[in-house]
């Protein structure tokens, strides 16, 4: 076998490879959208549910908006702060490689500790089941990957653009505020929306920290509990036991990839955006 049949090859494994993932991607959202699209309806958006698998998850939809929000408030700016100063003003000495272990050990720790962690810390000494609970300990779950992400971003920028911004008299802080930052700015935002693409979809920690996600009303403070997408559609799959539980559990699966692809197609366009200005 010759070089060019083994290129050949390998472009058809590949090629293979990325048809089957996007096939199962277009799998689930195809089946659940063909399950959960006759459920949604504007009263179904706007109604609050009631008798366990009726009514409508706006209490949801708006739970889930404030628990990304509180999320984003704590991790973005600890996690970018982290990342600038592991790129730029860290020594690469022991205090530094313990840092970086102990982002990438919590990177990795399954989210149902992190809930039982913030069930232990934050429910149980500090706010109970709020919102606050709950957005924060997702922020303790997406904060790893938002320093390695601003880190690499960070790190990514030309170390010419220092250099030329150092040469013309800036100091370290000015370059790093006007300079790097400026260059990093498109991939920092693009990495924090993912991971809160990723913090939108999360049960456990919700569960055990925000309540009990069936909840029939808006919160009016952040020390209210809160229902939230993943959770109701949880109890309805795992504890209703009718048609029109699991359709409305499809429904509100429908509207939670929606709000995915809406914030993945946001940081897209956004980035896009940052970057054609920079030119």
């Amino acid at each position: 076998m010759n070089e060019q049949t083994k290129e050949g090859i390998v472009k058809i494994f590949l090629w293979i490879t990325g048809i089957i993932s996007v096939f199962v991607l277009l799998s689930i959202i195809f089946y659940v959208f063909v399950n959960g699209v006759g459920v949604i309806s504007l009263e179904f958006l706007t109604g609050k549910p009631y008798r366990f698998e009726y009514g409508g998850i706006l209490p949801q939809i708006v739970g889930s908006l404030f628990l990304i929000t509180i999320c984003l408030l704590f991790a973005a700016p600890i996690g970018i702060g982290s990342g600038i100063y592991l790129a730029e003003y860290a020594s690469d000495n022991l205090f530094t490689k313990i840092i970086r272990f102990f982002v990438e050990t919590l990177a990795g720790i399954p989210s149902i500790i992190i809930g039982m962690f913030g069930l232990a810390f934050l429910v149980h000494y500090l706010f109970g089941f709020s919102v606050l609970s709950g957005g924060l300990a997702l922020g303790f779950m997406i904060l790893p990957w938002t320093v390695r992400v601003s880190e690499e971003a960070v790190r990514a920028v030309p170390k010419s653009y220092r250099e030329a911004s150092l040469s013309l008299g800036a100091t370290k802080w000015q370059t790093v505020w006007n300079v790097v930052l400026k260059s990093a700015t498109p991939s920092i935002i693009t990495g924090v929306l993912l991971g809160i693409g990723k913090a939108i979809g999360e049960t456990a920690v919700v569960l055990l920290t925000a309540g009990s996600g069936l909840e029939a009303f808006l919160p009016i403070s952040i020390f209210d509990a809160v229902g939230s997408l993943p959770v109701y559609i949880y109890m309805l799959a795992t504890q209703g036991h009718t048609s029109a539980a699991f359709d409305r559990a499809y429904g509100a699966s429908l509207v939670l990839i929606t709000m995915f692809l809406i914030i993945n197609l946001g940081a897209l366009f956004l980035r896009n955006y940052l970057i054609r200005r920079q030119r």
